[in-house]
């Protein structure tokens, strides 16, 4: 185990990573998973947030398996590698409003970081203006950790604060196995506690054992890898070390052949799945996202292997996420294939705000 432990800290992890990940992604849509949608936290906690009955868009509800197994995956390889310390830190209203504001911006343009290069890699060309916007996002939080921008340190924290998500994901694992629907009201509609979609999206999956057992080895990898589809460009810019970043290009890689192979590659900009052509929006949406993410210091999908490790700050930012989704399918702020919702420019231009006031205000108190 040490060998494999070494192996994957090293500059090959993320590599190898981003390759599991680029080959997985299209084969869980051929399983059943929504086209050129075969791994996305973001969609994914938008759906889990209508699962819970957090929104009432029917179409977009489903506790995803892969959601819970990328957290237990990880908690399994912190626990293995003796990595699993349960920390805390400061600012948590912030992290939320982050977590909830990445997530406007992510469904503005229809699919987080993870989503946009995977999008890509299937030939929908939109999926180029929201990466170009999260370039830049990214490179405006760097402006930000270059002029001393932080959250506060972490510091150690009881055992039962570490648990905290991994027994939440087993508790939502049991939910998702019973299909926990406990009653009708007069008209015999299902009142919960737990709702799924019969039609759209939120009806499309790839078999649970399946999509599980991608969760927790993609969440086993990155935990050891560090993979982060944030901190890979971070790193990049502030740091000149391109380690993580030749992860997302593996990544990248591995869909695209992937989907050519399965015979999922349809190049073009109109009658993408999922996805809308508002360009300005798609660009727009990712700006925010790829700042709120690099502020909050790291992707969605980093941020679930940190939850996984013990990470409380990261487990409030994801509360943010599934809060967020639930505003933004509940207010018209999510997109659809017609184009932006009716409030979601409004809530980029709201966020980027807030975000740019986060990012001028937050330093590390001086002692």
């Amino acid at each position: 185990m040490s060998a494999i432990s070494r192996f994957l800290t090293s500059r090959w992890g993320p590599i190898v990573t981003g390759v599991i990940i680029g080959i997985i992604a299209p084969v869980l849509v051929k399983l059943g998973n929504p086209c050129n949608m075969g791994v996305c936290v973001v969609c994914f906690s938008r759906d889990l947030a209508g699962a819970l009955g957090l929104h009432d868009a029917s179409i977009v509800q489903y506790i995803r398996p892969e959601l819970i197994g990328f957290v237990l995956g990880a908690s399994i390889a912190a626990l293995i590698f003796r990595e699993f310390k349960p920390r805390t830190g400061s600012a948590p209203l912030v992290r939320f409003l982050l977590g909830m504001f990445a997530t406007f911006g992510a469904l503005v343009f229809l699919g987080c970081p993870w989503r946009a290069y995977l999008r890509l890699a299937g030939g929908d060309w939109n999926a180029i203006f929201g990466i170009i916007g999260l370039l830049v996002g990214i490179a405006m939080g760097v402006f930000f950790l270059r002029a001393g921008y932080s959250l506060g340190r972490t510091r150690l924290a009881p055992k039962a604060v570490g648990w905290v998500m991994p027994v939440i994901m087993v508790v939502l694992l049991i939910l998702l196995i019973i299909a926990a629907q406990f009653g009708r009201d007069a008209d015999g509609n299902i009142t919960g506690p737990i709702f799924f979609s019969t039609t759209g999206p939120g009806s499309q999956y790839a078999p649970l054992i399946v999509s599980l057992l991608a969760g927790l080895f993609i969440g086993f990898l990155a935990q050891r890898s560090r993979f982060c589809t944030i901190g890979a460009v971070r790193d990049a810019i502030l740091l000149r070390d391109s380690r993580l970043l030749n992860g997302v290009l593996a990544l990248i890689a591995a869909a695209f052949v992937t989907n050519i192979i399965l015979g999922q590659f349809n190049p073009g900009f109109e009658g993408q799945p999922a996805a809308q052509t508002n360009q300005w929006w798609n660009f727009g949406g990712m700006v925010l996202a790829g700042l709120a993410f690099t502020l909050a210091g790291g992707c969605p999908g980093r941020q679930m292997f940190l939850a996984g490790e013990g990470d409380a700050d990261a487990g409030l930012f994801i509360f943010g996420m599934i809060t967020g989704a639930g505003f933004a399918h509940t207010y018209s702020i999510a997109s659809s294939g017609a184009g932006p919702g009716v409030f979601g420019p409004l809530a980029v231009i709201l966020g980027l705000g807030v975000c740019i006031i986060i990012g001028f205000t937050m330093r590390e108190p001086k002692i």
